[in-house]
């Protein structure tokens, strides 16, 4: 009888233990703010990668805030990395008058390559771009994102 009055005890405190734990934490996890800036030019501390400027520039266009990539609706989704050297691409593309028309998606294929959608033509090879102009502006887009990692 003695040791079910002390089981009982104990398992009262543990209990009362892990509400004042789970409160205490619940309590603490509503003071960080892990989704909202406090402005919309600013990007949560959490992120502690800073996307290109030509995301930045993207995401402001539309609206969306900052995030490590921009992704628009209807465009093919990529790896994060990919998106933000489209976004390169893109800008260097409106940049220039003789290949501002050209449309550009990256996305990722069945088998998780990369596809290089170029006016609706799908290539999976930057060297199988049709304009070696464009494919300076791959190349020059990958290595201006590799220097900023």
């Amino acid at each position: 009888m003695e040791n079910s009055g002390i089981t009982w005890i104990a398992g009262g405190a543990a209990v009362l233990a892990a509400i004042v734990i789970y409160v205490f934490f619940f309590l603490r996890a509503r003071k960080v703010n892990l989704t909202r800036p406090e402005s919309p030019d600013q990007k949560p501390e959490w992120m502690g990668t800073t996307p290109p400027p030509e995301t930045v520039a993207a995401a402001q266009v539309d609206g969306e805030g900052i995030g490590l990539y921009d992704h628009d609706a209807g465009e093919r989704l990529a790896a994060p990395f990919a998106e933000q050297i489209e976004d390169i691409i893109r800008a260097r593309l409106s940049a220039d008058p003789a290949l501002a028309a050209i449309d550009v998606d990256l996305g990722t294929a069945p088998d998780g390559g990369l596809e290089i959608w170029v006016d609706g033509a799908r290539y999976t090879d930057i060297n199988a771009l049709p304009d070696e102009r464009l494919r300076q502006v791959f190349r020059q887009a990958i290595e201006e994102w590799d220097a900023r990692e």
